[in-house]
């Protein structure tokens, strides 16, 4: 616990952005930079908990820094981070197709933007067992594999149906503003 504890202490002291004004922070009110971010994480927690508006807090967080960390991975020359912030996506993906047909019955459930914000930073988090990770590989991977072919087919179809009802509405809207200039 310790050495989490330094850890924790020396990215408070790293050289950025954020670090710059909670040296200022710290130096108006003369509290420790540490107690200064449990206090703003307590309060996000509670508010979490709590709060008017945790659905969007939550859904910030959830967005937020993995877009700002996925540029960043797109504008650098390694492409493990590419990999590791699409991965995020595909799982931030399929848990919001799966939350919307069922947060009618999630919403009421006490503390679930809480809990939800503790899956989405698990899934963001850059360690080993990150969730986007395991979920990825045990999960959404196997099922894509065993059906990728009939989604092909699918997306295949869509496609072309689509293409297809897109020229159709082209032509007929061209013919249709050719009729109306002719009776003009």
């Amino acid at each position: 616990m310790s050495r989490l504890k330094e850890r924790f202490v020396s990215l408070l002291h790293q050289k950025n952005v954020v670090t710059d004004q909670l040296a200022v922070l710290e130096q108006k009110t003369g509290m420790k930079r540490e107690y200064l971010i449990f206090g703003v994480l307590g309060f996000i927690a509670l508010y979490l908990l709590f709060g008017y508006g945790a659905s969007l807090l939550c859904n910030l967080i959830g967005f937020v820094y993995p877009a700002y960390f996925s540029i960043k991975a797109i504008e650098s020359d390694n492409k493990t981070d590419d990999t590791q912030w699409l991965t995020y996506w595909v799982v931030y993906g399929v848990f919001t197709i799966a939350e919307a047909f069922s947060d009618i019955f999630l919403f009421w459930f006490p503390f679930y933007y809480a809990g939800k914000c503790v899956f989405l930073i698990w899934c963001m988090a850059p360690v080993k067992w990150n969730g986007s990770d395991i979920l990825y590989t045990q999960v959404i991977r196997p099922f894509f594999l065993k059906h990728q072919a009939t989604m092909d087919t699918v997306v295949n179809d869509l496609t072309t149906k689509a293409k297809s009802l897109t020229e159709t509405v082209t032509k007929d809207a061209v013919h249709q503003a050719f009729i109306h200039d002719k009776h003009h």
